[in-house]
């Protein structure tokens, strides 16, 4: 692959030109080629950020429960696992940084998988550095309630970028229109949400089905968030609708 090198700053950027344009962070790269990972956190330190460089998951994880990074550049296939796992993980964190997926993997369904896991940004290889500057100072630049954040309602866990709902800790599977039902009731989450406002929200506005559509999928998704021992976190108000929490 054409790898970025500091001598080639024709093709790849000056690393320096917007240096001081913002506050200089810290940075997690995560990349198993060390000599493309030496390059990106080379210019990534002459930009005038902190960089910390790990070749696996695991030093990634390492290096996450010592330091707080607001932004990780992180590669997919590594020593010990795929990058998407540590995407994932990530969101837990109370102050989540910003992931930048940086791989070989340029397949369609590689980037919908990446950003459904949580990344911000995704960047093939080989790549121009002067166009990974760009899309780290795109990034540093948004706000951090730009962000998308974790919906919690007692032990249930709605994660709106990850696309995934947990429920004392273990995942549950749902299709997509269950997630929307979900993530629409926990939004609002201690208030009565009428069948109509739901229709409206997650069925298409000509929706023209069978009525008792919405009743239909709030039992399956019901069936699906129970847990043996704990209460339904979904309650029925009896001729209004649905509420969850409060």
């Amino acid at each position: 692959m054409n790898r970025p090198t500091s001598g080639d700053r024709g093709r790849h950027g000056t690393f320096t030109a917007f240096a001081r344009r913002w506050s200089p962070v810290r940075v997690l790269v995560v990349e198993d080629d060390v000599s493309l990972g030496s390059v990106v956190q080379r210019g990534l330190v002459e930009d005038g950020h902190a960089v910390d460089l790990e070749r696996t998951l695991a030093g990634a994880r390492r290096a996450l429960d010592i330091s707080t990074y607001q932004l990780i550049v992180l590669d997919l296939g590594l020593p010990d696992g795929d990058g998407l796992q540590l995407c994932r993980e990530v969101h837990r964190l109370d102050t989540p940084p910003r992931v930048l997926v940086l791989t070989a993997r340029d397949a369609v369904g590689d980037k919908v998988l990446g950003l459904d896991a949580g990344a911000d940004d995704y960047l093939t290889k080989p790549f121009d550095f002067a166009e990974l500057n760009a899309r780290v100072r795109a990034l540093l630049r948004r706000p951090e309630h730009a962000r998308t954040p974790l919906l919690e309602v007692g032990d249930v866990v709605l994660d709106p970028a990850a696309h995934t709902v947990k429920r004392g800790g273990v995942q549950v599977p749902l299709t997509a229109r269950e997630f929307s039902l979900l993530h629409f009731l926990m939004d609002r989450a201690g208030q009565v949400v009428s069948r109509s406002d739901l229709l409206d929200a997650v069925w298409d506005a000509n929706y023209d089905g069978l009525s008792n559509v919405v009743d239909v999928h709030v039992a399956n998704l019901r069936r699906k968030l129970d847990l043996p021992g704990r209460p339904q976190p979904i309650d029925t108000v009896r001729g209004v609708g649905y509420r969850i929490g409060g």
